[in-house]
């Protein structure tokens, strides 16, 4: 997933964006539902952008078949210090059609969620209005 990896890194999140399929599913480490739509996915990535400090990807795992993919990061929210990983799934047209988030440790994900928690209602309005 070297494309995603080198948006991300890149900060280009137009580029993130076109790599995720219409029917993405995102699943978060703070929130108990996924969610699901290219809209919604790209307005989080693009908060999560926001809210992650000293992000960087130190490790890339990938499936036999090419279409898994495990991106090992480390970041920092506020004080907090995180690791974490995104699995992703692509489609078969190559696009990502699954994004699931996992961090550690307790103190890290509280923190992420504080944060994102106090950008949710701007994240939902501007998926809904497409946006992002």
């Amino acid at each position: 997933m070297r494309a995603f990896r080198e948006a991300v890194e890149a900060g280009d999140l137009d580029a993130v964006e076109a790599l995720l399929a219409d029917d993405v599913v995102f699943t978060s480490p703070v929130v108990f539902k996924p969610y699901s739509g290219k809209a919604i996915t790209a307005a989080i990535l693009r908060g999560v952008a926001q809210v992650f400090e000293d992000f960087r990807y130190v490790r890339e795992l990938a499936g036999d078949d090419g279409r898994d993919h495990a991106l090992v990061f480390t970041a920092r929210v506020g004080e907090r210090e995180l690791t974490g990983c995104d699995f992703i799934h692509v489609d078969e047209d190559g696009l990502i059609d699954e994004f699931t988030v996992m961090v550690r440790p307790l103190s890290g994900a509280q923190a992420l969620a504080e944060a994102m928690g106090a950008r949710f209602d701007k994240i939902a309005a501007q998926a809904r209005a497409g946006a992002v």
